[in-house]
């Protein structure tokens, strides 16, 4: 007959794992030098700025009816198949990134809404055209991209 003994910490994992977490914030807080926060600065800018870039680049080069019932869509046709799926799942991993980055710009610095736009305009996924649909209706976004893309010369975007 074993006897079972009652801990005399009634949390001990929880404790371990707030002692654990506590001794790793302190250490990350005791490391910090001028120089990492300003190398973690850059990178916040340069982040921002090729977000920035690469929404100007998608909404400039898209064609005007891409958000028009009437667009058909259709990848490297005349291309192997293995090139063509290749293409696809680096389209969508590509476009999924940009949607997770799109959502943590939303509460930092950067082009949040249309980030997330770009990324699901990438993406291939069921029931996306009604979500594009209701980003780009929105009349901030639909009035930025259509005045981006009358500075580059370019027609408004057609919205059914």
């Amino acid at each position: 007959m074993s006897i079972c003994r009652i801990s005399e910490n009634p949390r001990p994992i929880p404790n371990e794992l707030d002692n654990i977490f506590m001794d790793w914030f302190w250490q990350f807080w005791e490391s910090l030098t001028l120089g990492r926060i300003a190398l973690g600065l850059l990178f916040l800018f340069l982040s921002v700025i090729v977000s920035y870039g690469a929404v100007i680049l998608v909404m400039v080069k898209i064609p005007a009816d891409y958000f028009s019932s009437s667009y058909v869509r259709n990848l490297n046709p005349g291309k192997h198949f293995l090139l063509r799926w290749s293409a696809v799942i680096l389209k969508n991993l590509v476009g999924f990134l940009l949607v997770v980055a799109g959502i943590v710009m939303i509460f930092g610095p950067g082009p949040g809404v249309l980030t997330i736009l770009l990324g699901l305009v990438m993406m291939d996924i069921p029931g996306k055209r009604p979500l594009e649909a209701k980003l780009i209706q929105r009349p901030t976004v639909l009035s930025a991209i259509n005045n981006l893309r009358a500075r580059y010369n370019k027609p408004p975007l057609i919205v059914d």
